[in-house]
């Protein structure tokens, strides 16, 4: 009988999918600092990571007998690829697990923010009760407004289906140039007139390196006063020195960012203590159907190791 292939899995997993590669390879569950990995590494055929572990050359270097490394997400900045390739490693990631998921999450985003809501948990006199339903009001609906999309991939593209059904003007930019056909009653227009011109500005670029600080001060600086602004997509994609300076000097405008650089928020972080600035703990793809469509990675993974 041939021994069987080692595979380690150094962040979560959802516990079927984890269950299923554990019935045909030993899974060594750590984290690249852990001890159990120090001990499977020498002979760990896959490795399947996350968000976190940094797959470059340092640690492939400590996994000589890997031949497949899945991403369990979307992005794959977290993998080096060419470092990857070099030593003939395979890499797999889930494109499409979370789309709808983060779709979801910027649309009650947007909801939030530009419709004020206020829930009741005892009774209140009739004069509270009228005094309420004039504070908690929304300045302009939402069919008076521009949505700027940056990024127009697979998120950007159903976020824009969702913004035109609600009735939003949509608006977007993207590097490639994207077909008519693919544009789902959008228009293409230049990154600055995006910034400038747009009421709700929500980014969904990817993480190449070309992109980090991609909204600049520039950018940033040109956007209305009273602008929304919300990013799913990664942390380093925006200046947040200069995303902080347009919050402080225009109160009425707002930032949601659901990522940030670093991961976990350090005190570092030039956003903290901003009264219209609201970090959330990296939670757009956070729901269970996509956790476990992000996790079947490993049937992939497996296709590339097994004997």
């Amino acid at each position: 009988m041939s021994a069987r292939m080692t595979v380690i899995q150094t962040e979560h997993l959802s516990p079927q999918a984890a269950t299923w590669l554990a019935e045909r390879a030993d899974l060594v569950v750590g984290d690249a600092e852990s001890a159990a990995f120090a001990a499977a590494a020498s002979r760990a055929a896959a490795l399947v990571v996350r968000t976190y572990t940094q797959v470059n050359d340092a640690l492939l270097a400590r996994l000589p007998a890997l031949r497949a490394v899945g991403r369990a997400g979307v992005g794959l900045d977290n993998i080096d690829e060419a470092a990857c390739a070099r030593r003939g490693v395979r890499v797999f990631n889930t494109p499409d697990a979370n789309t709808q998921a983060v779709v979801e999450y910027v649309t009650c985003l947007v909801c939030d923010a530009l419709r004020p809501r206020l829930f009741l948990d005892a009774p209140v006199s009739k004069a509270r009760w009228n005094e309420i339903r004039e504070e908690v009001v929304a300045h302009r609906q939402m069919n008076e407004l521009r949505m700027g999309i940056l990024g127009f991939g697979r998120v950007g593209r159903r976020v824009a289906d969702v913004a035109r059904a609600i009735g939003f003007d949509v608006v977007f930019h993207d590097v490639l140039n994207i077909p008519e056909s693919e544009r789902r009653g959008a228009r293409s227009v230049s990154a600055a007139e995006l910034f400038a011109t747009s009421d709700v500005v929500t980014v969904h670029i990817d993480g190449r390196a070309a992109n980090r600080e991609f909204v600049n001060a520039a950018l940033i600086n040109a956007m209305k006063p009273d602008a929304l602004f919300i990013n799913t997509s990664r942390g380093f994609v925006v200046d947040h020195v200069a995303l902080a300076g347009h919050l402080r000097a225009c109160p009425g405008a707002q930032a949601i960012l659901d990522v940030h650089e670093p991961e976990p928020i350090d005190a570092a972080n030039p956003l903290l203590g901003i009264p219209n600035a609201h970090l959330a703990p990296h939670l757009a793809s956070r729901t269970d159907t996509a956790m476990e469509a992000m996790s079947w990675v490993v049937r992939d993974v497996w296709d590339a190791i097994a004997p």
